[in-house]
C-alpha cells in the first residue's frame, strides 16, 4: 500500500503543470524578446565584421586584398567569428566592470603583493595547509602554457627555429 501511495505522489509531482494564462503570456514575450535581441546582435556583428574587413583592406592595401583572397570562402565565417568574439568580450568587460589601471601605483602594488607572497614561506605553508596549492599549480601551468604558445607563434615552428 505504501509503495502505491508514494508512486502516485511521485507521478503527480512529476506531471507537467500548465501555467496560468497570464504567466504563459509573459513567458512567450520573454522568448520573443530574447530572439529579437539575438537577431539584432547577429545583425550588428555581421555589419561590424564587414566594416572591419573593409577598413583592414584599406589599411593594409594590396596586402589586405591578398590576405582576403588567401582566405577564400573562409573569409566570411572567420570575420563573423572574430566579430562575435569581440562582442562577447565587450559584454564580459561591461558585466565584470573591468577597467585598465588608471595609476602606476596600482600596477606597482599588484606586483609588490605578488612578490611578497611568492617570497614568503608563511604564505606557502598556508597554501599547503588549506589545499589551495592545486589552484595555484593550475594557474602556473596555464601561465607556462600561454608562454610556450607565444614562443611557438614567435618562432613560427613547433620545434626549434628554421635556419634556412
Amino acid at each position: 500500500m505504501r509503495s502505491t501511495v508514494s508512486t502516485s505522489a511521485f507521478r503527480q509531482a512529476a506531471r507537467p503543470r500548465r501555467l496560468p494564462a497570464q504567466y504563459s503570456r509573459f513567458a512567450s514575450s520573454n522568448v520573443e524578446t530574447a530572439q529579437k535581441k539575438t537577431q539584432d546582435a547577429l545583425g550588428s556583428a555581421q555589419k561590424t565584421a564587414e566594416k572591419l574587413w573593409e577598413s583592414s583592406k584599406k589599411f593594409l592595401g594590396p596586402l589586405g586584398e591578398r590576405a582576403g583572397s588567401m582566405l577564400g570562402s573562409y573569409r566570411q565565417p572567420v570575420m563573423y567569428n572574430l566579430s562575435v568574439a569581440r562582442e562577447l568580450l565587450k559584454q564580459v568587460y561591461v558585466a565584470e566592470r573591468l577597467q585598465p589601471p588608471t595609476d602606476l601605483g596600482v600596477v606597482r602594488s599588484a606586483y609588490s603583493t605578488l612578490w611578497s607572497r611568492a617570497s614568503s614561506q608563511a604564505y606557502w605553508r598556508g597554501i599547503l595547509s588549506s589545499g589551495e596549492w592545486a589552484k595555484v599549480a593550475i594557474y602556473a601551468v596555464e601561465a607556462y602554457g600561454i608562454f610556450k604558445i607565444g614562443e611557438i607563434v614567435g618562432r613560427r615552428s613547433v620545434v626549434g627555429y628554421n635556419l634556412h
